[in-house]
Formats: C-alpha cells, structure tokens, sequence
C-alpha cells in the first residue's frame, strides 16, 4: 500500500517513460554503490593501523550508510543511481531533503538487515506499478528516470 499523492508524482500510466527500466537501473545502482562503498572502506583500512579489520563489517555498513545518506541528501540520488540516471521523489514530487534521505537511508538499512524484508522490498520493485520498494511504499517515495536523462 502506497501513501504517496498520486497528482504530485508522475502517473505509471500516463508517464511511462518516468518508470520505464527503473527496478534494473536500480540493480545497476546499488551494484556500484557497493563497489564504491567497498573502496572507500579499503581506504579507511590503513588511516586505523589496520585495526578496522577486527569491525570491518560494522565500518563497511557505516560508510555505507554514510554515503547513502549524504547522496541522497544532495540530489536525490546515489552516485551509482546518478550513472544510471535515476532519482528518488518524496510524496510531494519533490527531491529528497536531509531528513527524508535519513529516513529512506534507515528504512534501506533495516530491510537489508532481515532477509524477508529484503525478497518483500525486491518483490514489490518488481510488481508495483510505480516500482517502488518497501521503504518507498512506507515513505510515499518513488525512484524515476531522471527528467533530464529522458
């Protein structure tokens, strides 16, 4: 169930083009935010002595929510989701500000941390007609071809 306004958003029917491609460039993204979120911990690595390798989970999901956060924060997408020329829009049609990104952010770190959650959040990509994920149908937020790209 969606609590997004459909007027302040794209129409799935009307504006097709907005949602055309968007659940495979958002796979496209997310592989290569997890590429750079793996560099940037790699680099981290030796600024500890090496130490951060005894957490090396708990930092790679700290710099990962990091930069999720301050991306989405600044235009509404990751750098991955910018290379695919995607972008999120909260319930008002509007870019993600600080807030709603903290949000999204947290809704997407705590579905991938239960697998449930997760196959629900692929699911709902998948068959919705805006395509939105868990966290999107909580939040009223959609993920749409970028205006400029099309």
């Amino acid at each position: 169930m969606s609590f997004a306004t459909p007027s302040l958003q794209p129409d799935p029917e009307r504006h097709a083009a907005f949602y055309s491609g968007v659940p495979t460039k958002r796979l496209f993204a997310w592989l290569i935010d997890m590429v750079l979120i793996a560099l940037v911990t790699a680099i981290i690595v030796p600024f500890t002595a090496f130490t951060a390798l005894f957490f090396l989970p708990l930092l790679y999901l700290c710099v990962g929510f990091l930069y999720r956060w301050f991306t989405l924060s600044g235009r509404s997408a990751t750098w991955g989701m910018r290379l695919m020329n995607i972008e999120f829009l909260d319930r008002g049609g509007l870019r993600f500000d600080g807030a709603t990104a903290l949000l999204h952010t947290l809704g997407y770190s705590l579905s991938v941390a239960f697998v449930l959650p997760q196959v629900l959040s692929v699911v709902l990509m998948l068959i919705s007609s805006r395509g939105q994920g868990l966290t999107d149908h909580v939040l009223g937020s959609v993920a749409i071809n970028s205006p400029a790209a099309r």
